[in-house]
């Protein structure tokens, strides 16, 4: 695809070879190459006067930086799912079109979220402590020692059974668990496939031996999983969240956990993240953290970086989009 003029690209962040030297064939690509994000700052000095956008979350796109980019961009992609980080509005106001990468990283996303549910559910973490810390031999002789909990005969709950959430639980079915149960705005016809049956969200709280956390996130539910939540789930469940940190109030998760209202929670996504080395849920046994791996395999950012590739350059040619959020 060749354009009509060199247009100027910034990419906020190193991406995969193959798909920044294509865009490079076509554009003048201004590449932070920095391993670490940058600040607000920083990619706010960067962006004036750019033609388009290859960002990664949390690169905020909101009615300032779009003034101060300027009036020729024309397009921006993200490469990601999570569209939070972006005004929509603001956007289709200014005919900025905007694509993301959808279903290239689901699958990816839906084995993170089952490693990290038996990661939870079999105590990994406090077991690889054992390991190191050379307990491990003064404290195998007990039977009850780390034992954990097994996903078969379980009952599993899906909040969002979107892409993420139905392959997650197509995974989850092959370990047999006694009822997979789901909630959502409304019930799915494709969840008769694995049998999954909808509930309301208190209801799935109250009955669900694993509560997994998939659906998207928006100014409704952020915080949805706080006290009241928290408190109407089992004390022997476990809660799991791929999706964004926003969505738990992470208070309240602490205080779950810390007096025991709760069994465990395997995160991969929180707020601030990076979460700061201090923080308090980090202090817990029962606590799982991963540092937002969910799409972090070599073949789905591939995947997702020529996929944002394609939106550009097709939002510099006036193209349809091949991946449009707006």
């Amino acid at each position: 695809m060749s354009l009509k003029k060199l247009a100027t690209v910034f990419v906020s962040r190193p991406c995969p070879p193959q798909g920044l030297e294509r865009l490079r064939r076509h554009c003048n690509v201004v590449l932070n190459d920095s391993e670490t994000n940058l600040t607000n700052e920083a990619f706010i000095k960067a962006i004036p006067g750019v033609d388009a956008l290859f960002i990664f979350p949390p690169a905020p796109i909101n009615k300032e930086t779009l003034d101060i980019i300027g009036p020729q961009l024309k397009v921006i992609g993200t490469m990601s799912v999570g569209l939070d980080h972006i005004d929509l509005a603001e956007c289709r106001k200014r005919g900025v079109k905007v694509g993301y990468t959808p279903d290239v990283l689901t699958d990816a996303v839906a084995e993170l979220t089952v490693a990290l549910t038996l990661a939870t559910a079999r105590r990994f973490e406090e077991g690889f402590q054992a390991v190191r810390s050379g307990t491990w031999g003064t404290r195998w002789e007990n039977a009850l020692w780390l034992t954990g909990k097994q996903i078969s005969g379980s009952v599993i709950g899906i909040v969002g059974l979107g892409r993420i959430g139905f392959a997650t639980a197509k995974r989850l079915a092959a370990f047999q668990p006694a009822r997979i149960f789901y909630t959502g705005r409304s019930p799915k016809d494709y969840a008769k496939e694995i049998g999954a049956v909808f509930l309301t969200f208190e209801e799935l709280l109250e009955v669900s031996d694993f509560v997994i956390a998939t659906c998207s996130i928006n100014e409704t539910n952020k915080g949805l999983f706080g006290a009241e939540a928290f408190k109407k789930m089992k004390t022997s469940a476990i809660f799991i969240n791929v999706t964004r940190g926003a969505l738990v109030d992470q208070d309240a998760l602490y205080e779950a956990l810390s007096t025991n209202h709760i069994s465990a929670a395997g995160l991969d996504v929180t707020t601030p993240e990076p979460l700061p080395p201090d923080h308090k849920l980090l202090t817990l046994k029962n606590f799982v953290l991963t540092p937002h791996l969910g799409s972090a395999t070599s073949t789905t950012r591939e995947a997702m970086c020529e996929l944002t590739v394609d939106n550009i350059l097709a939002g510099l040619n006036d193209l349809p989009l091949p991946s449009p959020a707006v």
